[in-house]
């Protein structure tokens, strides 16, 4: 017969407050280095001189906090102004989940994005935001913006 954990009150140091503290321990994470840029793929963009503001969002992104190896999920909009080309969804959706088991920080992550997307399509402009969930109360939004002739740049708000 198991040991019955008590459902009210606090645990205490009995073996059940002992399983209780055993939960604390470390999931396995990957290295930055697991992040796949190479599959990324673009496709020509009219060259009649048009500008458009692509708009690409997905509630699914998901990488690991690189502590606790506990999950991370959040909201990812890319906004760009194409120059010469397009970024292929297909490869994009495979490039945001070789963050799937990935430990790194939000703000990192949204920086990553931001500078492997415009390597590989070479936009005008683009802005990158990763807005995760609520974890410990605290609601993290970052974005990170790429203009022409200027550095990527970075930005964090937290409420």
């Amino acid at each position: 017969m198991s040991e019955e954990i008590p459902l009210v009150g606090a645990i205490d140091e009995t073996r059940a407050g002992a399983r209780y503290r055993a939960l604390d321990r470390e999931l396995p994470t990957r290295g930055v280095e697991a992040i796949d840029a190479g599959c990324l793929l673009t496709f020509p963009y009219p060259a009649d001189g048009s500008r458009q503001e692509v708009t690409i969002d997905t509630d699914e992104f998901t990488a690991v906090c690189p502590w606790t190896g506990l999950p991370d999920y959040g909201t990812l909009v890319v906004r760009y102004t194409p120059d010469r080309a397009c970024l292929e969804l297909k490869s994009l959706k495979y490039y945001l989940l070789s963050y799937r088991d990935v430990g790194i920080v939000q703000e990192h992550a949204t920086d990553r994005i931001l500078r492997d997307l415009v390597v590989a399509c070479r936009s005008r402009r683009m802005t990158v935001t990763l807005d995760y969930k609520v974890r410990g109360g605290l609601h993290t939004v970052t974005t990170a913006t790429h203009e022409p002739d200027e550095p990527a740049t970075a930005t964090a708000t937290a409420g």
